[in-house]
């Protein structure tokens, strides 16, 4: 079994391009799908659609959520079609196997100000100091209006004298660099992660980014976004780079490459610091939503997030009918 696993591991890596993520979740639902039948006696050369529709019947008996139990049924279709290619299935069972259908949750989305609040609470991090409060407990700081100010000529510096200076401690430096990266190109933690010194073209203000499916797409990032990357190239990230660094463009602390959850506890502390905790997903959720309510064209907003379905791009629109409902709730007297 554990060769089975393996093998079925190394279909969804090397073969339909499944993140890590993806993979170990798989791998569970499937573990439980041959643990389910094992209990039953079904061997996993007999899983048939009566031990398919058993173990979701179980699954959703002990209150499992409708995305769940989707997820599930999308991991055994998978699973089934690779056995059944592989010789160890005599059909594919799962062929006619259905996933509820899965209620569809507006995303958590922060304000343009609350956003433009959490990139400076990143950055109020700093080097403790007799009479100064923990790092770890930054207050919001006040957006110059001049850090989102016009645009500048591309190529040219970016540096503003009338842009207050973030702190000198390297951490405070990238934790700028990671929030505005994050909502300025609305990426997934993990592709910013995945970022190296050769994926920022800053002539062009551009990244290269690796998404899902090893998709590769160029995604545009603005001034603020790049004056602090220029930050942190300049000064941040020299003083923790080491050996171990290789070409990521974000490091920790001892020098290698960020860990997605250590990007995670960043942008929490800086969303928790202005009143609004959400996580990296949520930045992107926000990206998208504003770029919509600005009217940018959704196939556009599709390209810049990656999305392989213009579908998943459409629930922006939602979210933003849903503000204009609030909005007329609220005001209008007849509402």
């Amino acid at each position: 079994m554990a060769d089975l696993l393996d093998r079925f591991a190394d279909h969804l890596r090397y073969e339909r391009g499944r993140s890590e993520h993806t993979v170990r979740a798989y791998l569970g639902d499937v573990r439980g799908l041959v643990a389910f039948g094992g209990a039953r006696g079904v061997p996993v050369e007999e899983t048939d659609l009566d031990l398919l529709r058993a173990w979701l019947a179980e699954i959703t008996r002990r209150g499992a959520a409708r995305t769940t139990v989707a997820r599930r049924v999308s991991a055994a279709k998978t699973f089934c079609e690779w056995a059944t290619r592989e010789g160890i299935l005599g059909a594919d069972p799962a062929v006619r196997l259905q996933a509820p259908r899965a209620h569809r949750v507006l995303p958590t989305v922060l304000g343009p100000d609350e956003a433009a609040a959490a990139v400076d609470a990143a950055a109020a991090r700093r080097r403790p100091a007799p009479d100064s409060p923990a790092p770890d407990s930054p207050a919001p700081a006040v957006r110059d209006p001049a850090v989102r100010g016009p645009d500048v000529p591309v190529g040219d510096s970016v540096r503003d004298s009338s842009v207050p200076e973030v702190s000198d401690d390297p951490v405070a430096v990238r934790d700028r660099a990671l929030v505005e990266v994050l909502y300025s190109c609305g990426l997934r933690v993990g592709e910013l992660c995945g970022l190296d010194l050769g994926d920022v073209d800053v002539d062009r203000r551009v990244v290269r980014v690796i998404g899902k499916g090893d998709k590769q797409r160029t995604v545009p990032y603005g001034v603020p976004a790049q004056r602090a990357l220029d930050d942190w190239l300049r000064s941040g990230r020299p003083a923790l780079a080491t050996a171990a660094s290789g070409e990521a463009l974000f490091v920790g602390v001892r020098g290698g490459r960020l860990d997605q959850r250590m990007a995670r506890t960043v942008v929490h502390r800086a969303t928790a610091a202005v009143g609004a905790p959400v996580g990296p997903h949520a930045l992107r959720h926000s990206a998208a939503t504003h770029l919509v309510e600005g009217g940018a064209d959704l196939r556009v907003v599709q390209e810049l997030l990656g999305h392989s379905s213009l579908a998943t791009t459409q629930l922006y629109t939602h979210v933003s009918v849903e503000r204009l409902r609030a909005v007329h709730r609220q005001a209008h007297p007849r509402a």
